[in-house]
């Protein structure tokens, strides 16, 4: 299933929606995280489409999402740069995914610094080793192209880096690709835990620090890092670069760790 086909049934009036052939970006018994994001993101601007650029979002994962559900979308504020807008995803008259949107118009910069290069800097992802997706998520075989970008494998420094590429993105936006891709490795505290067992995202935020991220071949290089783990929870730090080392997202995430 298309990354068009799988936003096709999202109308501007909102409302109830049925999203056919889901399974192929499902992840367990609910659809990938960055997939229900990338729903909730299309049915905001598609009720509002003059909006400014996306600038930043927060995303609670509350319960699995399936393929009836229906669309809430609302603008919370808008101002005279900055509007937010509150988007939900609900399935059996319960609320399966809330969000908030901020999106806001460029000024003229009073404080310039750009982001720090990625440490450790793989090489170029044409060099990098494929990595196989043949035991993964769904949503992960179905859909996505992966490349190392560490040389660790396996337990140690709870950190998860790889090159990452959509197999087919017909063409949607640069701002919808990063939404849909940047939850797409499984946490980093996976390398911490003393016995294999599930994760699962709770909730998303991130910052937008790029609005028009490019990338000529498609990879982009994704990292998840745990900042500290206990107590079944890990506090994860999510980035993504462009090949030219650009950082283009900025982000954090809890991840409940069961098991």
């Amino acid at each position: 299933m298309s990354v068009a086909e799988l936003i096709d049934p999202i109308r501007p009036e909102g409302g109830a929606a049925h999203l056919p052939h889901i399974a192929d970006w499902g992840q367990g018994r609910t659809l990938y995280g960055g997939a229900s994001a990338l729903i909730a993101y299309t049915a905001a601007i598609r009720a509002f489409p003059d909006l400014p650029p996306l600038r930043a979002a927060q995303v609670g994962f509350v319960a699995p999402v399936g393929e009836e559900v229906e669309l809430r979308r609302e603008v919370l504020r808008q101002g005279r740069n900055v509007t937010q807008v509150r988007s939900e995803i609900w399935c059996g008259g319960e609320c399966a995914l809330t969000s908030l949107w901020l999106f806001g118009q460029a000024r003229d910069p009073n404080a310039v610094h750009p982001s720090d290069r990625a440490e450790d800097w793989p090489g170029p992802p044409e060099d990098a080793e494929d990595v196989s997706v043949a035991k993964a998520p769904d949503f992960l075989r179905h859909n996505f192209d992966l490349r190392r970008a560490q040389e660790q494998r396996g337990p140690g420094r709870p950190v998860v880096r790889r090159w990452v590429r959509l197999r087919e993105d017909d063409g949607v936006d640069a701002i919808s690709r990063l939404i849909l891709m940047g939850d797409v490795l499984p946490a980093g505290a996976m390398r911490a835990m003393r016995r294999q067992g599930p994760v699962s995202s709770v909730n998303w935020s991130f910052n937008v620090l790029d609005p028009a991220p490019q990338s000529a071949s498609g990879w982009w290089l994704a990292e998840n890092a745990s900042q500290h783990a206990d107590a079944g929870y890990s506090s994860e730090r999510l980035r993504m670069w462009s090949p030219d080392g650009r950082q283009v997202l900025d982000g954090i995430q809890n991840v409940a760790i069961f098991g």
